[in-house]
């Protein structure tokens, strides 16, 4: 069911303050964060930011730490999984971050795996 959900037009970008803040977590904590993959991001502007879409009442989306790793394990660099997430993707019919937040994880990790 294509156009059922808009294209993601623009992306709203946190910077590691702006992080901290919508996490509610010190700047440890929300390293550990990225380093651990449950959140990723990558310089933007010259400046590190990270998908507003990733953070989900004040946490990061449960079901992207997971596919962070499968889209690792074929190969995608932060920069390439980011691009990934927020485009359309024709498999899916929608941006994977809108399918995840949807809750299908599932069919989205199978596409990521294809990618392989």
């Amino acid at each position: 069911m294509t156009g059922s959900i808009p294209a993601r037009t623009e992306t709203d970008w946190l910077t590691m303050p702006d992080l901290v803040e919508a996490l509610g977590q010190p700047l440890g904590r929300v390293r550990r964060l990225l380093d651990e993959h449950h959140l990723v991001g990558s310089r933007r502007d010259g400046t590190f930011k990270v998908p507003a879409v990733f953070i989900v009442d004040g946490h990061p989306l449960s079901s992207l730490h997971g596919t962070l790793i499968v889209l690792q394990d074929a190969g995608f660099d932060d920069d390439e999984a980011i691009d990934w997430l927020l485009e359309p993707e024709d498999t899916i019919g929608i941006s994977p971050i809108d399918a995840l937040l949807m809750g299908r994880k599932s069919e989205v990790r199978r596409v990521a795996r294809a990618l392989a």
